[in-house]
Order: structure tokens, then sequence, then C-alpha cells
């Protein structure tokens, strides 16, 4: 797997459906068949594993007990309010100042955060990439992307003027949701209530911010 930059995944995937154990029942006129003694296999079914395959959107198969992609323009959006937290932090480039251009160095925070968690308003069925934008437009924050049709999702260039790139070829930015980085694009990631959302700069593609195996937008 291949982790991505700004919220986009750049080899991703869905997970298969468990399979259940199916009982028969034969009548033959008024003759039922004999039971039959229930086997191992069939007391204790063994769980398949996911399938490998990615899906149309490149994605590698989603971890079971984590959200599988939702594709925007399949979202129903409803009017219920739901709430999030989201925060947007380059805390990396602190110690990898040297790493980019020295016109780029008075944009880091002295701090690293570009936006500390701020609780977020949403309506049911947007996505983070549509939380990001608004946040970002409202906290007149500078926003970059560009749409990746073969991703089927937004790709997030720059954030506060701070690029994929500007701190090395591993450098980008990437996002979490409740501790995971997740392996497909920010647009086909459906909030819940109560998501905490981060964005975070990576200078080594996600190893220096615990996302080695997610996707780098």
């Amino acid at each position: 797997m291949i982790c991505l930059l700004g919220g986009l995944l750049l080899l991703v995937g869905c997970g298969k459906n468990e399979t259940e154990a199916v009982a028969e029942t034969v009548e033959t006129l008024q003759i039922e068949e004999p039971t039959k003694p229930v086997t191992e296999e069939e007391e204790n079914p063994v769980e398949e594993e996911p399938s490998a395959e990615v899906d149309s959107y490149q994605t590698d198969p989603v971890p079971r007990d984590k959200p599988k992609p939702v594709e925007p323009q399949k979202a129903e959006i409803t009017e219920t309010e739901l709430h999030c937290t989201l925060s947007i932090s380059c805390a990396t480039l602190l110690s990898n100042k040297e790493l980019l251009d020295p016109d780029k160095v008075e944009l880091v925070p002295s701090d690293g955060w570009v936006l500390q968690p701020v609780k977020v308003t949403f309506q049911e069925g947007e996505n983070v990439f549509q939380v990001l934008q608004r946040v970002c437009r409202e906290q007149k924050i500078h926003l970059e992307y560009m749409d990746t049709p073969l991703y089927n999702s937004a790709y997030i260039e720059g954030i506060h003027n701070l690029y994929e790139f500007d701190a090395g070829d591993l450098s980008g930015w990437m996002y979490r949701v409740n501790g995971w980085f997740p392996n497909y694009g920010c647009s086909r990631y459906q909030l819940q209530d109560g998501d905490v959302i981060e964005w975070v700069y990576t200078c080594d593609l996600g190893q220096d911010v615990g996302g080695s195996n997610g996707a780098r937008e």
C-alpha cells in the first residue's frame, strides 16, 4: 500500500461481508430427510479474509472495524445537524525547517498549529473534504486542492500555503479520523457525529506522524 498526501489515497480498498451458514430442510411427501451431524466447520465457521483486490477507485481492503468509503455522488445529505472536531497541524516542520525554502519558514506557526482543535457543525451525510473546505473558507485559511477522478476524491495540495513536496519528496498533507489514517481519499470519508478529524503535515510519508500505513493526501 502507498500512503497518500492531501486527503487522497494512492492505493486503497474495501472489505467483504462475512459468510453466513445456511440451514437446509428437505421434505419428501411425509418423509423428512434424517438430520445430518453438524461438522466442526459448520459449528465454527472460518471468517473470510477481505478480498485482496482493489475496488474501481484503487482502494485496498479496508480493515473490518473501520468505516468503508462512501462515494460522494451517492451520499444523501440531510438537514440533521451533527458535530465533529477539526484541527490542522504542521508541527513536524518545526524540527525540519532546514528542508523548507527560506521564504516558507515564516509560514510555520511557532506552536505548529494552523488551526487548533475546533468544534464544527456539519450536516449528516457530509464528508471530511466538505468540512475542511468550509472551515478553511470561514477561518480564511488558504486551501488548494485538485479533483482526481481516478480515486473519486479531492486531493489536498496545500494548506496555509504549505504544499506537498515543500519539505522534500516525501512531504505533504494527511488526514486522520479518530486516530486512524484512512486508506482512501477525504471526499469518500463520510463523517459520523463526534468524529475527530486531524490534518497533519508529514515530512516522511507518514512515518513521522504515525500514519505510514495510511493514505497520504
